[in-house]
């Protein structure tokens, strides 16, 4: 298997991002209850956590904190959204054309 990489993420809410990995999944992590110790504790300021990019294809802060891709991936989680999602970046001509389909039935 093909080692899980970041490629893409998106902050959303509280502690939450968008993760999409590289093997076209897209999922949800929470990462409120990994925020302890000494690197990961100024990160339980919003505006710093927020504050981060991928950077060997994982996610880091400005502190230098960052969380490897796997144990992301095993954290997080798929959403009926983002599985839609996943279907739209796979397959768009496909469902934009079902979906003009149906308008017309």
């Amino acid at each position: 298997m093909a080692s899980i990489e970041v490629v893409k993420a998106k902050y959303i809410e509280r502690y939450k991002i968008k993760l999409w990995f590289n093997n076209g999944q897209i999922r949800i992590a929470d990462l409120e209850n990994l925020l302890h110790g000494e690197v990961f504790e100024p990160l339980k300021d919003i505006e710093q956590f927020r504050n981060f990019k991928i950077h060997f294809n994982t996610i880091e802060w400005e502190n230098g904190a960052d969380i490897a891709p796997e144990y992301l991936y095993d954290l997080s989680y798929k959403t009926k959204l983002s599985i839609a999602e996943e279907k739209h970046e796979l397959y768009p001509k496909r469902i934009s054309k079902n979906k003009a389909t149906r308008k017309k039935q």
